[in-house]
């Protein structure tokens, strides 16, 4: 993995510069084209815009992230390179805008590199789902690097850029985070803008990042905050200030609320060992470790499938054939519209969409739906009430290292399980950190997380820093 601090210390120094890196960085997608981490390599722009960055650092005109090279996940628009979802339905469709964190990252001075490879339309645990072929993890390529944002996670995780963007519905950048070794921020609802994110569950869905160091999460975090009016749900507050945060003394005492050992025993050992270390770590830093009952875990993962399908069948109702994306070829346009989704749509977006319908209709919508609603209630009250007591919760990333690829296709439920310690956070629209923090004895990746109250994303990555150190 390569840092951004370290490389813009070294183009102040004259050591390199950023055309190097950038050069360096496409060098290293196509050694690893294996790890099919990327869909669209814009090598043309990426090298003029290192060019450029390179002309500022030397007329002392360099932006907060001048030749930051960073890569976006390939549901998030960036103007004129293609934007698929990893689906054949939206094959070829090219974008007239920017999103609104891409346009940040831009006026910064970064570099976007290219769009990375996910689960078709954010659905997925493993990153299996694509139609454009499964991403493998960097580590060991048997295994999956997680999902939904696997490209971005590799990307980081194998050097092939300094930070990536990806979206968190219900632990899409935790767990790849988790799974590849890097870290994996999902801020708070509203903190950064989806504007130009094309939504799965807009209730659930956050644009986030993934880095290999606290510091490049803080300063990408710092721009790619702050309230945006293309963004009805955009928080009204201030840009982020989580640079300034991580540097400042931590406020005494600290308070770190941990899950009773029922709620994580059934996580594999290595994970449990490695939280038992980090939690020892917090105490010698001087932190107060207090056993907190969040209360209804049993609920998180039924009640975040319910919210996430339902929204996913309203917002997927736009991919019909009619106005952009794949068309079949049928004279009647119900035919045409039926072909279309067919073939357009891979098993895990038809499955979800077919249980987000049923949820929705007539004499289910108050069985399911209104309850997942009312539960979401009982979810967050819950986690007001333990952030009264505790500055911040922690808990594993994942119950498992990185699984074998193909391990769980044939059990939904079970792939669906592997975000049980993710999808409340989203459920809430608390922030939440994955952290790298040791391997397995087969030299996988662990990742432990932290979550945090509303807005009080700097803070959890101030928290986060003693892990670091």
């Amino acid at each position: 993995m390569i840092t951004y601090a370290t490389d813009r210390s070294d183009i102040n120094n004259g050591a390199t510069s950023c055309a190097e890196r950038t050069t360096a960085c496409l060098q290293r997608i196509d050694e690893r084209a294996s790890l099919n981490a990327f869909l669209h390599v814009d090598a043309d722009g990426a090298t003029a815009a290192a060019a450029e960055s390179d002309e500022r650092f030397a007329a002392g005109l360099a932006r907060p992230l001048e030749g930051l090279v960073v890569a976006v996940k390939d549901n998030i628009n960036v103007a004129g390179m293609p934007l698929t979802c990893a689906s054949r339905m939206l094959d070829g469709f090219r974008p007239l805008f920017d999103a609104t964190v891409v346009e940040r990252l831009r006026d910064a001075g970064a570099v976007i590199i290219g769009k990375t490879n996910m689960d078709e339309f954010a659905m997925g645990s493993s990153n299996e789902t694509s139609a454009f072929g499964a991403v493998r993890n960097p580590v060991d390529e048997s295994r999956v690097p997680g999902g939904s944002s696997g490209g971005s996670a590799v990307a980081v995780a194998d050097g092939m850029c300094h930070v990536a963007l990806g979206s968190d519905t219900g632990g899409s950048i935790r767990q790849p985070a988790a799974f590849c070794g890097t870290y994996g921020l999902k801020p708070t609802y509203g903190r950064v803008s989806r504007y130009g994110l094309v939504a799965f569950a807009s209730s659930l869905d956050q644009i986030g990042i993934f880095a290999s160091s606290l510091h490049d999460t803080a300063a990408v975090f710092d721009v790619i905050t702050g309230h945006d009016p293309m963004d009805a749900t955009s928080d009204p507050g201030a840009a982020g200030r989580a640079l300034d945060v991580i540097a400042s003394p931590h406020a005494s005492p600290l308070r770190i609320g941990v899950l009773p050992r029922t709620a994580i025993q059934g996580c594999e050992p290595a994970i449990i060992t490695a939280y038992d270390e980090a939690i020892e770590r917090f105490r010698t830093k001087g932190a107060a470790i207090i056993e907190v009952a969040l209360g209804h875990e049993e609920i998180w993962v039924p009640t975040y499938f319910i919210l996430a399908t339902a929204e996913a069948s309203s917002n997927l109702a736009r991919f019909d054939g009619v106005r952009y994306g794949l068309r079949a070829e049928h004279t009647d346009i119900s035919d045409m519209t039926t072909a279309s989704k067919t073939a357009g749509f891979g098993a895990e977006v038809k499955r979800r969409i077919m249980l987000g319908t049923y949820v929705l209709s007539s004499g289910y919508y108050d069985a399911y739906y209104r309850k997942a609603q009312q539960a979401r209630r009982l979810i967050s009250d819950a986690y007001n009430a333990v952030f009264a007591d505790v500055d911040a919760l922690f808990m594993p990333t994942t119950p498992t290292t990185a699984f074998s690829l193909g391990e769980r296709n044939a059990d939904p439920v079970t792939m669906w399980l592997s975000d049980y310690f993710t999808v409340s956070a989203n459920i809430a629209g608390i922030p939440a950190l994955s952290v790298p923090f040791g391997k397995d004895a087969s030299g996988l990746p662990i990742g432990l997380q932290l979550q945090g109250a509303l807005f009080h994303d700097e803070r959890l990555m101030q928290i986060a820093s003693l892990l670091e150190s």
